[in-house]
């Protein structure tokens, strides 16, 4: 009875199956699973009753591997005896390297959803500046302000509108407006702070 009940058969519990898939996790981290691997083997761990269920998650990952899946202490497969006439070899399964190519994945998308920032990011949001600068708006608006350029500049349509209809509000709206974007800059149409 002894020989037939082994670690590998012992039952898990909710640790065990919570340390698998943090170490899935990492793995996920690291782009060694793409997301439906780490899917399916997240699914399995959460459904796994044994050892050796778990084991086999990680038989073809490099560490980290979960605390009570040492790769000497557990096995995940049943070592064939020896042929007669051989020396005892070792009772317990080894975790053989992979052989043959292995599989290339991408690296993890960009943390904040932007691919690139021309021209850097603003220190307080952390938002990428505009592509249009305060200057250059903030002059067009002083001296084409009656017309809105300053405002189609930054691509603020609606303003741009308003003020060509009321010739930059008699030429108040459009010279406060053009200092306002010289001092503090103001932002474009798609939220990004105007660069200096």
């Amino acid at each position: 009875m002894s020989d037939a009940f082994g670690p590998e058969q012992q039952r898990i519990g909710n640790q065990q199956r919570e340390e698998a898939i943090t170490a899935l996790n990492d793995h996920f981290a690291l782009a060694r699973l793409d997301i439906s691997e780490y899917q399916e083997r997240v699914n399995r761990a959460s459904g796994a009753q044994t050892y050796v269920e778990l084991a086999e998650l990680f038989r073809d990952l490099p560490q980290p591997h979960p605390p009570f899946l040492a790769p000497p202490s557990v096995p995940f497969a049943a070592v064939p005896p020896p042929p007669p006439g051989f020396p005892p070899q070792p009772t317990q399964a080894y975790y053989p390297p992979p052989t043959g190519p292995q599989p290339q994945y991408a690296p993890p998308p960009p943390v904040m959803g932007y691919v690139a920032a021309p021209y850097g990011f603003d220190p307080i949001t952390g938002v990428p500046l505009s592509d249009k600068s305060k200057v250059a708006a903030g002059v067009l608006q002083l001296f084409l302000g009656g017309f809105g350029v300053g405002r189609f500049y930054t691509g603020h349509v609606g303003i741009a509108i308003a003020q060509l209809l009321t010739c930059g509000g008699c030429g108040i709206w459009s010279l406060i407006d053009g200092i306002i974007l010289l001092v503090s800059g103001g932002t474009d149409a798609q939220g990004r702070k105007l660069r200096d």
